[in-house]
C-alpha cells in the first residue's frame, strides 16, 4: 500500500492578519517533508466559495509550487472538477501537461462531478452534470495522445471541436495516470467502467462498507475493455484523517478529537449534505427499481436494503437536524467504525495496517485537519513518514 497525503489548505477561524498567507506556507513546508519521508503522491483539492473548510480554489498553481521545491513525490489533483463551466476540457488538458513537464513527469489527474453549492455558484445545472463529466474524461486523453483534436457536439454542452492541436502533451508516455472521485456505489462502478482508478474517503464509512465499494469497484474494473485513457488505471484509493504523535494520550491533547468534529460538520454544512443525501437517495432508489437491474451499483444497494442504519449514519442524522453533538462523541463514533486513524505510531501502525488489509492500494493522509497546531501536523507528518517502508510493495 502507497502512503500518500490529502491536503485541502484548511483555515479555521479565527483569523489573524496574514492567516491566508500562513497556510498556503505552512502546505508547502509540509509538502518538503512529505517529499522526504518517501510518501508516494501530494494530492490537492479543488474547491470554490468553501471559506475556512478549503482555501484550495486554484490547487493547479499549489501543485505547481510544490513541484519546485519537491524531487520525488507525485503531484495529484484529486479533483478537478469536471463540468466544463468549472473547467474546459481544454483547459483540463493544457494544465495538466503543463504540470507534468514542470514536475518531470509527476501528475496524476483525478475528475470529479462536485456537489450543489459549487453548481449553483456556477450556474451549473445538475441535469447536466453527469454528460459534461462523462465527456471530459473521454476528451481529456484523446487530446494528450492524438496529433490533432476533433470533437462532435453532442448533450454535454461542448461545441464542435475541429483539427486542433491541444498542447503542450504530457511528459508522461502516453499520459498520467487517470482517477475518478467517488462517494457512492453508483460513482465506485462508473469508475471501474471507465477503466481509472477509484478515490473514496472513509471519514463517514466503515471498514465493512469500504470492503464491499472496493468488491464492487474491482468487479466493474475487471470488466473493462475499453478504457477512456490508453491504459487501465486500477488502484484504489482512499482518503481519511491521519493524525500521529508519541503517544494516544498526546494525539487527543493536540486536539484530535475537535479537528474530526470540525471537519465533519464543516463538510456537512459546505457541501449542503441533507440536499446531496436526498438527490443520492432518489439516485439509489432508481437504480434498485431499474428494469435492467442497475448493474453492480443496483446489486451493491439491493444487498444493503433491511441493514440497520450504522451508529455514524445515526449521529450524521442527528447533525443535519440541527442537533449540538459534543466533539468527542463525534470523534468516538468515527473511531468505533475505524474511519479514521490517530494515535501513538503503534496505533496508527495497527490501522494503517487494516487498510492495507482490504486490498487499499493508496492512502491518502488528511495530516491539516481543523485546529491542529502545525507543529503537530509536521511531526505526524513525520511519524507516519517512518512507517512508510513497512507497507512499500
Amino acid at each position: 500500500m502507497e502512503i500518500d497525503v490529502f491536503n485541502e489548505v484548511q483555515d479555521p477561524r479565527p483569523w489573524a492578519a496574514g492567516h491566508e498567507q500562513a497556510r498556503f506556507q505552512q502546505a508547502l513546508t509540509q509538502a518538503r517533508l512529505a517529499d522526504e519521508a518517501g510518501y508516494g503522491c501530494w494530492w490537492q483539492v479543488e474547491h470554490h466559495g468553501a471559506e475556512e473548510f478549503s482555501l484550495s480554489s486554484a490547487p493547479e498553481l499549489v501543485l505547481a509550487a510544490i513541484s519546485q521545491i519537491t524531487s520525488r513525490i507525485r503531484l495529484g489533483h484529486s479533483a478537478v472538477l469536471a463540468p466544463h463551466r468549472f473547467n474546459h476540457p481544454i483547459r483540463v488538458a493544457e494544465r495538466a501537461a503543463t504540470l507534468d513537464h514542470l514536475s518531470g513527469g509527476r501528475v496524476e489527474l483525478g475528475l470529479t462531478r462536485s456537489t450543489v453549492p459549487e453548481w449553483r455558484l456556477f450556474g451549473i445545472d445538475q441535469a447536466e452534470v453527469r454528460a459534461q463529466t462523462a465527456a471530459a474524461f473521454s476528451m481529456i486523453p484523446r487530446m494528450w495522445t492524438e496529433e490533432r483534436f476533433s470533437h462532435d457536439a453532442d448533450g454535454s454542452g461542448i461545441p464542435d471541436i475541429r483539427d486542433v492541436r491541444i498542447q503542450p502533451k504530457p511528459l508522461q508516455d502516453p499520459h498520467p495516470p487517470l482517477w475518478q472521485a467517488a462517494s457512492s456505489p453508483a460513482s465506485f462502478e462508473e469508475a471501474g467502467r471507465r477503466g481509472v482508478g477509484v478515490l473514496g474517503t472513509t471519514m463517514w464509512e466503515s471498514l465493512e462498507r469500504a470492503e464491499r465499494l472496493i468488491g464492487l469497484y474491482r468487479a466493474a474494473v475487471a470488466a473493462c475493455a475499453d478504457p477512456v485513457g490508453a491504459f487501465v488505471n486500477n488502484q484504489v484509493g482512499f482518503f481519511t484523517f491521519v493524525h500521529c504523535a508519541e503517544t494516544d494520550a498526546q494525539a487527543r491533547r493536540n486536539g484530535a478529537a475537535a479537528a474530526a468534529a470540525w471537519y465533519s460538520t464543516r463538510a456537512l454544512s459546505f457541501f449542503e449534505a441533507a440536499t446531496d443525501f436526498r438527490l443520492a437517495m432518489e439516485r439509489h432508489q432508481a437504480l434498485i427499481d431499474a428494469p435492467d437491474g442497475g448493474g453492480l451499483a443496483g446489486s451493491f444497494l439491493r444487498a444493503e436494503q433491511g441493514d440497520a442504519p450504522t451508529e455514524g449514519a445515526l449521529l450524521i442524522g442527528r447533525l443535519l437536524g440541527g442537533e449540538e453533538v459534543q466533539d468527542e462523541e463525534v470523534f468516538e463514533v468515527l473511531s468505533a467504525q475505524n474511519s479514521l486513524i490517530v494515535g501513538s505510531q503503534e496505533t496508527c501502525r495497527e490501522k494503517l495496517r487494516a487498510y492495507a488489509d482490504l486490498g487499499v492500494d493508496r492512502l491518502l493522509c488528511l495530516h491539516q485537519m481543523g485546529g491542529i497546531d502545525d507543529e503537530a501536523v509536521l511531526t505526524s507528518i513525520r511519524l507516519v513518514g517512518e512507517l512508510i517502508p513497512e507497507f512499500a510493495g
